[in-house]
């Protein structure tokens, strides 16, 4: 892969946190060895769900297994601002209009054994695009490649995207944010994914407080 990117991560180490993601990756792991398309939604935004997956992302390439991380919010995607990526880099977005082909966004990455697919320019038509075969030639194509792939979606009450994704994928978790997130509504995201057909593999309970100013993940699953 030609194209790499430098991402620098803002988190500072913490081993509650460490621990917890390890945790998560060790669960997903033993969902089975064909549960390689995950994808990966909250029921609002800012619940911490992209910083929970690039994390874990990170944790599987530490395992020896070769990843790959989508980004398909193409509303508010926020992983070159909050990485510091400097390089222009072309995006899910563009390759679904027709604007990049396949192989131009495919990104390697600083992180062991992590590639990354942007998401691009915000598109006007997130869910239209999702929705073409195109989409589906890519998933297809990193199966092949990759142990893993993780996709990053929009919240799943707000918009269509999540729903149309997880149509697309081998299961589902759902982030939850700890003292934000009511359990009707947690109910009501699990319902949505479940009608897409796809499999709930668990949650991430999510900001944790354990004790002052310290806050992890923990994995909880809702079993099958």
């Amino acid at each position: 892969m030609e194209q790499r990117v430098v991402m620098t991560d803002p988190r500072r180490l913490d081993y509650f946190y460490e621990e917890a993601i390890k945790t998560l990756r060790t669960n997903i792991q033993f969902t089975g060895r064909d549960i390689k398309t995950i994808m990966f939604t909250s029921c609002f935004p800012n619940e911490g769900k992209s910083d929970t997956l690039i994390q874990l992302a990170k944790e599987i390439g530490k395992a020896g297994k070769k990843v790959l991380l989508i980004d398909a919010d193409m509303r508010k995607s926020s992983y070159i601002r909050k990485y510091r990526v400097r390089q222009t880099v072309k995006g899910l977005s563009q390759y679904l209009s027709g604007q990049a082909e396949q192989a131009a966004i495919y990104y390697s990455t600083n992180f062991e054994n992590m590639d990354m697919i942007f998401a691009g320019p915000m598109a006007p038509n997130p869910s239209e695009l999702l929705e073409e075969k195109a989409f589906d030639e890519l998933l297809a194509a990193a199966r092949q490649a990759y142990d893993y792939i993780l996709i990053d979606t929009p919240p799943v009450l707000s918009i269509t995207d999540a729903a149309i994704v997880a149509r697309k994928c081998d299961g589902a978790v759902l982030v939850i944010e700890s003292g934000r997130v009511k359990y009707r509504d947690a109910q009501k995201a699990q319902e949505q994914l479940k009608k897409s057909g796809c499999s709930v593999l668990g949650a991430v309970l999510n900001k944790v407080q354990i004790r002052k100013d310290k806050y992890y993940s923990s994995y909880y699953g809702y079993g099958k």
